[in-house]
Parts: C-alpha cells; sequence; structure tokens
C-alpha cells in the first residue's frame, strides 16, 4: 500500500434522503454525560470544517502532519474577519478493523467548538492497512452532521489521499459530489503523491464536479519542514502555563475538561518536528501554534469554563449555579465575590493572551524570514499552506476579509 493522505473532510445534508447504496456510519462517537452541553455559539459567520483523515497503511506522515498543522489551520481562522464560529468534526477510514459495514469510516468527534476534544482523538488515531473509500467518507459526513444552517455559513470539506479516488463501488462520487452541492458543501481535495500520478486525475476531478479546489502535496514534506527556533519560544509557553491558571472549571465533568486541556498541552508539546535550519535544534512548532490559539477567539471553552461563559453568554448568572457545580474555590465565597473573582480572571486572561498575541508576532516574523531563505518548490508545500490557501480563498467568497485584503 502506498505512502497516502491528508486532513480535512466535512459536510451537511440532514434533509436530503440517504443514497441507496450509501450505509450511514454507526454512532461510534457516544455524548458524554459527564460533559456539561456548550453553551449558545458566539455570534458572527459559521464555518463548519470536517477533518477526515487516510489512517490506512504507511500514514505515520499524515498524522504526524496533522498532530503539528491543525493549530496553524486554526490560527489561519482566526485571522479571518469577522471572527468567525467555527467547528470542526474528525473523521478517520481505511483502518482494517473499522466496521466494513460502513466502509471502514469512523466517526471519531461530531462538529464541536471544543478543540481540545478534537485534538485528543487525533493523538489517538492508530494506522493499520486497509481500503480507503473517499466517496463513502465523505458521504457519510454529509449524512452524518448537523450542518450549520446559517445562510452564510461556510461548509468544508477536505479529502485527502493518494490512492485511487474511486474505490468505493457502493457510492458513486458523482452521487457525492451531487449531494454536496445541493447542500452548499464544498469538498476540495489534497492528493499527496507525485503531481503527475495517473491517481491525481481522479482527486481533481472529484473536487472540480463538488465546486472545490484540488491541490497536489508531496507527501514525503510535509512533516520536513524548517522547524525555526527564536529567542521567543520559552516565553510564549511559560505565558501558556500562565494562562491555564485563569480557567475556571465548573460543572459535571468540568475538572475532566480542564485536565483535557492539560493533556493536550503535553500532546502538542510531544507532536515530531523536523529539525531546524542547518541540523540546528528543532522548535515545538504544535506547541507554540497551540498556545498561539489558545489565545484567540476560536480557542472556546464556555462549556466548562466560567470565564468564557460569561463572555460568551450575556445571560448567564453566575450567582445562580448551584453550589455542587462550583469549584473548590468559588465554594467558599460569596455570589458577589465569586462574580468579583471570575471578572479577575479574564482580566489576567485578556492580559496574558495579548502578550502571547504580540509575541507570536514576532516569532513569525522570524520565521518568515528563515523559511524565505529555503529552496522551496510548489510540490513540497505542506499541509497547513494547501488548506489554509484553500480556505482563504473560499472565505473571501462568504464575504469574509483576509490578512491580505486589508490596506
Amino acid at each position: 500500500m502506498s505512502l497516502a493522505l491528508r486532513l480535512l473532510a466535512y459536510l451537511a445534508a440532514a434533509a436530503v434522503p440517504l443514497l441507496p447504496a450509501a450505509p450511514l456510519l454507526a454512532a461510534d462517537a457516544k455524548p458524554d454525560p459527564a460533559r456539561p452541553a456548550e453553551a449558545k455559539p458566539a455570534e458572527g459567520k459559521a464555518i463548519d470544517l470536517v477533518l477526515c483523515l487516510d489512517v490506512s497503511g504507511s500514514m505515520n506522515g499524515l498524522i504526524d502532519s496533522a498532530k503539528i498543522k491543525l493549530w496553524d489551520i486554526v490560527n489561519e481562522l482566526a485571522r479571518l474577519k469577522p471572527t468567525p464560529n467555527l467547528r470542526v468534526a474528525l473523521y478517520s477510514y481505511g483502518h482494517s478493523t473499522y466496521p466494513q459495514e460502513t466502509g471502514w469510516v469512523r466517526k471519531d468527534v461530531d462538529l464541536t467548538a471544543d478543540l481540545d476534544d478534537v485534538y485528543k482523538a487525533l493523538n489517538a488515531l492508530t494506522i493499520n492497512g486497509g481500503t480507503e473509500f473517499v466517496a463513502r467518507v465523505t458521504n457519510t459526513a454529509l449524512a452524518d452532521q448537523k450542518w450549520s444552517t446559517d445562510a452564510g455559513a461556510l461548509k468544508l470539506i477536505f479529502v485527502c489521499g493518494n490512492e485511487p479516488a474511486d474505490q468505493d463501488k457502493q457510492v458513486g462520487l458523482d452521487d457525492v459530489a451531487a449531494r454536496a452541492k445541493k447542500n452548499g458543501v464544498v469538498v476540495n481535495t489534497i492528493y499527496c503523491g507525485r503531481a503527475n500520478h495517473p491517481e491525481a486525475a481522479g482527486w481533481a476531478a472529484f473536487a472540480e464536479k463538488c465546486g472545490g479546489r484540488y491541490v497536489n502535496i508531496d507527501q514525503n514534506k510535509t512533516t520536513n519542514q524548517v522547524a525555526v527556533k527564536t529567542e521567543f519560544d520559552a516565553e510564549i509557553l511559560k505565558l501558556n502555563d500562565e494562562l491555564n491558571k485563569t480557567y475556571v472549571a465548573y460543572g459535571k465533568g468540568g475538572k475532566d475538561r480542564a485536565a483535557n486541556q492539560l493533556a493536550q498541552d503535553v500532546n502538542a508539546a510531544k507532536a515530531p518536528a523536523a529539525p531546524g535550519p542547518g541540523g540546528a535544534p528543532a522548535a515545538p512548532v504544535a506547541a507554540l501554534a497551540r498556545a498561539e490559539s489558545k489565545a484567540g477567539a476560536l480557542y472556546r471553552n464556555s462549556a466548562w469554563d466560567l470565564v468564557d461563559r460569561m463572555k460568551d453568554d450575556k445571560t448567564f448568572d453566575l450567582k445562580k449555579v448551584k453550589e455542587e457545580d462550583l469549584p473548590d474555590e468559588l465554594k467558599k465565597l460569596t455570589p458577589d465575590e465569586r462574580v468579583e473573582y471570575v471578572k479577575k480572571k479574564t482580566e489576567e486572561r485578556a492580559g496574558i493572551q495579548k502578550k502571547i498575541g504580540d509575541l507570536a508576532a514576532k516569532r513569525q516574523k522570524k520565521v518568515d524570514e528563515e523559511v524565505a531563505k529555503q529552496p522551496r518548490t510548489d510540490t513540497e508545500k505542506a499541509l497547513d499552506e494547501a488548506v489554509k490557501g484553500v480556505v482563504r480563498d473560499q472565505a473571501r467568497g462568504k464575504g469574509f476579509e483576509t490578512p491580505a485584503e486589508k490596506k
């Protein structure tokens, strides 16, 4: 089995009849009864993004790349104006242990604003031979997810890989493309192999039928990018630790969610990274990108954090929260003191986030200067570069302003 694939797939169509030969995916991701319900979504245009990863065969490169690049993609979306209301879902497909009746497709995470949940699932993926059904995973995401019904929503699928796109003999690519277009979902494809490989044409044709974009990536270059180490790195990571202290977990399962946040910091720190220029020590690029994401507008945890909840939901009354749902540090305070405590944490967080943002901008300037010195070709484009370029173009079509458009 050849080396494979890439990131992202997502779509909407609960109101459309299921394609006759397309069995729905079993509900692998069960609701967590210990998890608080998410608060009302933040104001802003919706972006629904489903990530579909091929986990068959020798896919370590794909998974490693996704672990490194996910937060960079989130940071790019955070630069859109107006700030979007982002939800992400994750599917994996092609694993030989997945049920055959689902086309070896598994839903790992439903559309959610909780990016830590997505990263947790991403880090839990394993690889193991199999058959990759591009049409099946796309159709499953279309039928299975509760897509945004907002008129201006940007609904995206990125299907990535380098095996033939038409392997599925039960679900046709043409039918899936028609379904996606009817429901306003844009399917983009990323072929991870030689641009002149005969298989690439099938990926390009599928994207065209879906009204999406086709991009080619050199599979072997996805994690072999310049990892520039700067003088800002240590301070950014230190500030990230301070940022974690501003979270005030509440509700059933709140402590577990806070623990998951710390666990995903650890996962980001462990993400593979290439050596720096000239063999210099590698920078912890995933951890740095995650810290920047946590300082941005798209990292929201109002389902379990009182600071985000009070910021996102103006009708939320902290004084009415039951004592058993409060963290220990608030239980000993009066209702008015609890409000002041959370307000203080809000101010602390805002200050730390600004510092991280400023340092991240300085770091990016140095990284850009170093990367510009490295020889690059179009076929050496990395996963995040390909995705970000496509998203920028498609976001503009939905009325978003991208950084390049600012005067």
